[in-house]
């Protein structure tokens, strides 16, 4: 299973603003950070606050926090969130896919209990959990791609 580079990229803020919760993080600093263009660093945050999760707020000693406690954000409900519209396999998209085996298919339902367990391994984590320290975040390349 592949995550897109839009959830990968909105656990790594949501990790960031969960090391240092009462800091604003603007988006200038978070795009820099992350090597991302302000434009599609604001998709994301924008979807992150539509789900509840960040706040943003504008102005001086204004930007984006967690709209809620780290402890309180489950990571498998997160990266559904982030992977909303993004099927595993094609044949899991809302119109059916392309898939030639219909009802042969015995495939499908694995694929989806397996997405079921590994959302669920997730939700076993909370946000809390891999939170980077402002340290660890200020002195290691934390946000290097992999």
């Amino acid at each position: 299973m592949r995550l897109t580079a839009f959830t990968d990229y909105g656990l790594r803020i949501l990790m960031r603003m969960a090391g240092d919760p009462s800091r604003g993080f603007s988006s200038a600093d978070l795009a820099d950070e992350l090597g991302l263009s302000r434009n599609h660093l604001a998709k994301i945050i924008q979807h992150l606050a539509r789900a509840g999760l960040v706040q943003t707020r504008r102005g001086a000693g204004g930007g984006a926090i967690l709209a809620r406690p780290a402890a309180d954000i489950r990571l498998g409900q997160t990266v559904g969130l982030l992977e909303e519209g993004q099927p595993l396999v094609d044949c899991f998209s809302p119109d059916g896919g392309t898939c030639s085996l219909g009802a042969d298919c015995r495939l499908k339902g694995r694929l989806r209990a397996a997405e079921a367990a590994f959302l669920a391994e997730l939700d076993r984590t909370t946000l809390a959990d891999i939170a980077l320290s402002p340290l660890t975040a200020a002195t290691d390349n934390w946000m290097e791609p992999q």
